[in-house]
């Protein structure tokens, strides 16, 4: 088993990594805790130990669930627990999960501890770690939610091994993002290494920007990069796929579709040449991920929708791009070449 640091002072915490790791759940809860609520869905058949008094409180399944409803819910049923302060959390599931109890978790007598137990590939490699947590508005992905660190996160690679081939290929679009983030090779690794790999790489810019502060005026000096905004390379338009709803693609394919979209609308900009846009495609291909827009795709759509992405810091649009000194936010990008990089990637 691994073990990798989330480096924020006094708020690190660890990220266990490997076969069996849901096992060190009764030492990674707050000490004094009483008791433990465990989030989860009922599809996710993943039972835990805190070795706390707990009880199981149950999502509906899908990303429909991650409504500040879901999060009023979740609270009304902590207090009936009795969960006090000095308790604890525990999100048990993919993004959606963790994402939304990390939120309850934020705001529950204003903030108690949480660990997340990451069942999904796109939980262990993205989702879980970092401390963002948020639901949906019928406007866009995550547009309401709170930084909210965990105590702890558990990758138990056990527990990939029957999530079914389609919520796999998910966190592999997750994965492939980052061979543009510093971590080559994935695709050739154990998957105890490369979900390592990916957790450290994450950390590291976590832990440089905790809360995507630096592509923000007045930044400091991780402004030039964009910093951990980075991290949503390929995301603006998945989320703008996801925020229309009509479309059979789960989020990592949507990202992989995004990391293709990013890649041609570098090019289109000059940022990029036609080789840099090859390994792109190569990439996602080789995850086998789609890397084109589904059939009907209204284009004015998207670009409404990703008008409101909250990297968007001024006129124009914003999106993490390629270029000459590697990936940076990029503000002010016209429609009209967003729409013409979409009418390349249509199906």
């Amino acid at each position: 088993m691994r073990e990798v640091e989330v480096n924020l002072g006094q708020r690190s915490y660890p990220v266990l990594v490997g076969a069996g790791a849901v096992g060190a759940l009764p030492r990674l809860v707050p000490p004094g805790a009483r008791r433990a609520a465990v989030v989860t869905q009922a599809d996710i058949g993943v039972g835990v130990e805190t070795g706390l008094e707990q009880a199981v409180f149950h999502m509906a399944d899908g990303e429909g669930a991650k409504t500040l409803a879901t999060v009023e819910e979740l609270c009304r049923a902590f207090a009936r627990f009795g969960l006090s302060r000095a308790d604890v959390v525990v999100g048990v599931g993919g993004g959606v999960v963790t994402d939304a109890a990390g939120f309850a978790a934020a705001v529950y007598h204003r903030g108690v501890a949480v660990v997340h137990v990451a069942t999904s590939l796109l939980g262990q490699v993205d989702a879980a770690i970092g401390g963002k947590t948020g639901v949906n508005l019928a406007e866009g992905k995550n547009l309401v939610g709170a930084f909210w660190q965990p105590r702890a996160v558990v990758c138990d690679t056990d527990l990939l091994a029957t999530l079914p081939p389609r919520e796999r290929r998910s966190g592999l679009g997750e994965m492939a993002k980052y061979a543009f983030l510093g971590v080559p090779g994935l695709a050739g690794l154990d998957i105890e290494e490369a979900v390592a790999r990916c957790v450290a790489c994450k950390a590291a810019y976590v832990s440089q920007d905790e809360r995507e502060t630096a592509a923000m005026p007045g930044g400091g000096e991780v402004a030039r990069s964009g910093g951990r905004a980075l991290l949503n390379y390929g995301h603006t338009l998945a989320h703008a796929i996801e925020t229309a709803g009509a479309y059979d693609l789960r989020h990592g394919e949507a990202v992989a579709v995004g990391l293709v979209f990013a890649a041609r609308l570098a090019r289109r900009l000059g940022r990029v040449d036609d080789d840099r846009v090859a390994e792109h495609e190569a990439v996602v291909a080789a995850y086998d991920l789609p890397s084109r827009l589904p059939r009907g795709v209204a284009h004015g759509q998207l670009v409404e929708v990703m008008g409101r992405d909250k990297k968007a810091t001024g006129s124009g649009l914003t999106f993490v791009l390629d270029g000459p000194r590697g990936l940076e936010v990029v503000a002010g990008v016209e429609a009209r070449e967003v729409t013409a990089t979409l009418e390349e990637i249509s199906g």
